[in-house]
């Protein structure tokens, strides 16, 4: 064991018991390097955070240059800082008129939070319903719109008035009523094993909560920035939130969040009380640098009038026996197996073959391919190839177990 191992495993505090513990070496473009030579296809961008890649040119410019400028100097909302004001007015120019101002904050799980506090001031309701099998954080507020009771209830009590419904299950929106604070949802749910709205699932929620006068907020996280094919989800699936979070791709790297709402919405945490949400180091300058030109970058280079071509190419490519079906939304994409029992051999096949990806939260049977936008296709078709030979391995490894245990039906 390496002596940075070693340190990693005795005072980095872990999240499960067999971490992939990849030493890391440097990144660059599609590719992150080992500190043994080994050179890695990342298909996976950080859970979509690097969708640009790793070490931007220009997004690293831009640390470098704000950073020889002021990093912190207060709390966020007392001064006026240029990165911030650029980057809110951009972002704001790109979406409905609705969507007018920003509040910026840490992460995407404390954008949930604010959100849920936010939805609650602003109504006077107790409420807040949320999708099963969808995750928006690990934060305790956030770990409450979780439906997996097996798991947060490690953790309780969790907030009161949280009620679920299932995605695209138009017959539970009558749960949306007028004491329904806010509806918090996935314009696709990631960790289910990306799953689509069907059949206008996500405007008939809009018009449910305008009946009712509930906020609906858009979960944005995971699919946006152009993972979807759009700049955001909600702009490909045509529907307009009250809010949007956003975070992860947000940043080029840098960890950033925000809520996106009309600033009369927005507005319910100057007063009564002041101060409703206070962030320290949301909006840090660094941080938000790195956000307007990772967004600039997206909007001036074809990264996301690409996806839908690389999306086509997955498709077509990953034909395989152990594969039973690829669902995606864009570059976010599910590759479910026939069956569990594959599951954890194929992704460390995978893994032995140079592609990093991972694993679903609420899907047993999938795994995920969330490469960054800026992937070429002769990269993203390197990528495929090794992953049908990891499937292979697989398969053939595995084809005697299956002769020994029948009962595993594919």
């Amino acid at each position: 064991m390496s002596g940075l191992r070693r340190l990693f495993s005795d005072h980095v505090a872990q999240t499960s018991e067999n971490p992939l513990g990849l030493e890391v070496s440097h990144a660059s473009g599609v590719y992150i390097y080992g500190t043994d030579g080994r050179q890695y296809l990342d298909f996976d961008s950080g859970y979509s955070v690097s969708s640009l890649g790793h070490c931007h040119p220009e997004v690293v410019g831009a640390v470098k240059e704000q950073s020889a400028k002021y990093m912190h100097t207060s709390v966020y909302g007392e001064h006026i800082q240029a990165p911030q004001v650029e980057y809110a007015s951009l972002l704001t120019s790109l979406l409905a008129d609705s969507l007018d101002c920003v509040y910026f904050v840490n992460s995407g799980s404390e954008a949930v939070e604010a959100a849920i506090k936010l939805a609650r001031k602003y109504t006077g309701r107790p409420g807040v319903i949320s999708c099963t099998s969808a995750y928006h954080g690990s934060t305790t507020g956030a770990e409450s719109l979780r439906s997996d009771h097996t798991f947060s209830m490690f953790f309780a009590p969790l907030l009161p008035g949280v009620t679920h419904i299932d995605f695209n299950e138009e017959a539970h929106l009558d749960r949306i009523t007028h004491d329904t604070a806010c509806v918090i949802l996935e314009p696709v749910q990631a960790e289910a094993g990306v799953i689509p709205p069907q059949n206008d699932y996500l405007q008939k929620v809009r018009q449910r909560c305008d009946e009712t006068g509930t906020l609906m907020v858009l979960d944005e996280i995971q699919t946006g920035f152009g993972r979807t094919g759009n700049l955001f989800a909600h702009q490909k699936y045509g529907v307009t939130p009250d809010v949007l979070l956003i975070a992860k791709a947000m940043g080029g790297g840098m960890p950033v969040g925000a809520l996106v709402a009309g600033k009369n919405v927005l507005g319910a945490f100057v007063r009564n009380p002041a101060l409703g949400h206070i962030t320290t180091f949301g909006g840090h300058p660094v941080c938000i640098a790195a956000a307007l030109a990772a967004l600039q970058v997206l909007l001036r280079d074809p990264w996301i009038t690409e996806v839908s071509k690389k999306e086509a190419l997955v498709h077509s490519t990953l034909v395989h026996p152990l594969i039973r079906e690829v669902r995606s939304s864009g570059l976010l994409m599910a590759i479910e197996l026939i069956h569990p029992h594959y599951l954890v051999p194929v992704i460390q096949a995978i893994i032995r073959q140079g592609v990093l990806t991972d694993y679903f939260l609420f899907n047993e049977t999938s795994f995920r391919i969330a490469p960054p936008l800026v992937i070429s296709e002769k990269d993203l078709g390197e990528g495929l190839s090794r992953i049908l030979r990891a499937l292979d391995d697989v398969l053939n490894i595995m084809s005697s177990d299956l002769a020994l245990a029948p009962n595993i039906k594919t």
